[in-house]
């Protein structure tokens, strides 16, 4: 009997354990599927230009690139805009505003703020992954005025504190 109660309390707790997919609305406005993980544990989904003709960046140049997309996420949840990796390594192409914070009550389009950090022009096309997204939920705080806070082992300790390089 305690043996079946058991069983039953464990087999609910690793179903309790799964992740239930979070539904969010979209428009999709642009001529690009919607976005999508590209692998099983991809904690981003890649996001596209949506451009009726390229553009150059120059270096140091930064652009407002369209996607075409329209999103309205649950409350409590954001989405971050984030570089893409390789794109950052080999091109010198980064987002900035890193990360970006789309807020649950905005509807408008996303842009991305793409910059050229390299010394050469780089040539943003329609369809390019140009970021990533990622959907997180995040906390509304309340804030607590006091006088002093509880002590803590590193204190003050700011800015390369440990003396670590």
């Amino acid at each position: 009997m305690v043996f079946s109660f058991l069983n039953k309390y464990l087999s609910l707790l690793v179903i309790s354990k799964k992740k239930i997919a979070m539904t969010v609305k979209i428009i999709n406005h642009s001529k690009h599927p919607l976005p999508a993980y590209s692998t099983e544990f991809s904690a981003g989904m890649d996001l596209r230009a949506n451009l009726d003709q390229s553009v150059i960046l120059k270096p140091l140049e930064r652009r407002l690139i369209p996607t075409g997309l329209f999103i309205e996420l649950p409350k409590g949840i954001e989405a971050q805009i984030r570089p893409r990796s390789g794109l950052a390594f080999k091109k010198g192409i980064t987002v900035l505003n890193t990360p970006g914070t789309i807020d649950a009550d905005y509807r408008g389009e996303i842009g991305v703020i793409l910059v050229n950090l390299s010394s050469e022009e780089f040539e943003v096309n329609d369809g390019e992954r140009i970021c990533q997204m990622v959907v997180a939920a995040h906390e509304t705080v309340q804030w607590q005025q006091v006088e002093t806070l509880e002590e803590s082992i590193r204190g003050e300790g700011g800015f390369g504190h440990t003396g670590k390089h």
